[in-house]
């Protein structure tokens, strides 16, 4: 079956063959070390990884390696990243672990005092930096910026600075994408961005030279509790550009991709939901609600949220919501067992994620656990469709190739398909 095909089968909740992503989206993606790594464990051409996410340091997944994986999904991105700069004109950049990489032109950076890199938003260096990877780290930290905040002189609308129409050029940029993927048979993923409606990773405004507003995540989440008129007023404004531009988008992008991602914003820690359903339903919820009602009134896709954690007692509210598929299925938080999320969400959401540990048994544990693991996972999650296979989040740095080559068997034993690379 093709990748679209098994997509399909996976929406519709019909037992089919499972899908396997990795690098779909900026939640289901791999690590640039990792992606170097099994490169060379299936003999790939050795040549530098393609960025395709800064923040998380994410390696692109190219044809050759998918092919190699059994991948088959393909992603249809936005013009620019979460940094604010458009991901072309490539140039090499050593990490901090040795790997040599391709990152986009605009990715300008500096060494600190103490070894760490330091990266600005839009590679613009006339202004503070906005993220920082440790002398010793894998992935990028924001940095605090903005002006201090003071409540008595704050106005709504400094928090509206990232929101607004469209541009032609990234029109025209989403056009091009969708010509090249015409002919794809696989599962074809849209990362648009525009709908993030708090996201704590986007709050900080890390797209932004100089944010203004409420900008740093303790305050925020402060003021999610004692200044909700204010966060109304802002996702209305983000709203109203949102909806605006998804009618744009979906003009250019017609039926090309099958699923949207929304929002990655988290509810859920290892231990449970750290927001209460009545102040998801009466923050959040409508926001939600509005773009998905949008989108399956006005095109053919579904839509996809993430968020990690223990969040059990907040899926009945992403459902009513009308998000479809749901990630990465943290079922190792406390409270979501397995086969509790199946039997009461399973025939009314797909499960995009969940397919394995990445916390302890990826990482640490040995190929037969890892084998073990994963083929429970997919025949807890596969039955009776609605299971897209993922990690739980992205696969990180240092993971054994061993583990993830164990990880890949078990999807493909599952298939009953023939064992790629």
């Amino acid at each position: 079956m093709t990748g679209k095909e098994k997509l399909q089968k996976a929406l519709h909740h019909e037992e089919a063959p499972l899908l396997l992503d990795i690098g779909g989206f900026p939640t289901t993606g791999i690590h640039c070390s990792m992606v170097e790594k099994l490169r060379d464990y299936y003999g790939l051409e050795k040549r530098p990884v393609v960025i395709a996410e800064p923040m998380q340091m994410l390696g692109l997944v190219e044809d050759d390696l998918k092919a190699a994986l059994g991948v088959q999904t393909t992603t249809l991105d936005g013009e620019y990243n979460i940094y604010g700069f458009t991901q072309d004109h490539f140039k090499e950049f050593k990490t901090p672990w040795g790997q040599v990489v391709l990152v986009p032109g605009d990715f300008n950076t500096d060494m600190s005092d103490r070894g760490d890199v330091m990266l600005y938003a839009r590679g613009d260096r006339n202004y503070p930096p906005v993220a920082r990877m440790p002398a010793s780290g894998y992935f990028f930290d924001g940095v605090p910026r903005g002006q201090d905040f003071d409540p008595d002189e704050y106005d709504y609308r400094d928090n509206c600075e990232e929101f607004g129409p469209i541009s032609e050029s990234s029109l025209r940029h989403l056009e091009k994408k969708r010509a090249e993927l015409e002919h794809t048979t696989n599962a074809v993923l849209g990362n648009l961005g525009s709908t993030a409606f708090g996201d704590i990773a986007m709050v900080p405004g890390p797209s932004l030279p100089n944010p203004k507003g409420i900008r740093d995540i303790e305050e925020w989440y402060i003021s999610t509790v004692i200044r909700q008129d204010e966060l109304h007023r802002i996702f209305d404004c983000e709203l109203e550009w949102a909806l605006h531009n998804l009618e744009k988008m979906a003009g250019v992008l017609g039926d090309t991709i099958q699923v949207a991602y929304i929002c990655g914003n988290d509810f859920g820690t290892q231990k449970g939901p750290f927001c209460s359903t009545e102040l998801f339903e009466s923050l959040y919820a409508p926001y939600y609600k509005a773009v998905n009602d949008w989108i399956h009134t006005h095109t053919s896709w579904a839509t996809f949220k993430h968020s990690c954690g223990g969040i059990m007692p907040l899926i009945p509210g992403l459902l009513e919501a009308g998000f479809d598929c749901l990630n990465p299925v943290q079922w190792t938080a406390e409270g979501m067992d397995r086969q509790e999320l199946k039997n009461r969400f399973g025939d009314r959401v797909v499960f995009w994620g969940g397919g394995i540990d990445t916390q302890k048994v990826l990482p640490f544990g040995t190929p037969q656990q890892v084998y073990d693991q994963t083929l429970e996972c997919c025949r807890i999650f596969g039955k009776g469709g609605g299971f897209v296979f993922n990690t739980i989040h992205n696969i990180q740095a240092m993971t054994p190739v061993e583990n993830l080559v164990a990880m890949l068997n078990a999807v493909h034993h599952y298939n009953g398909e023939k064992i790629p690379g």
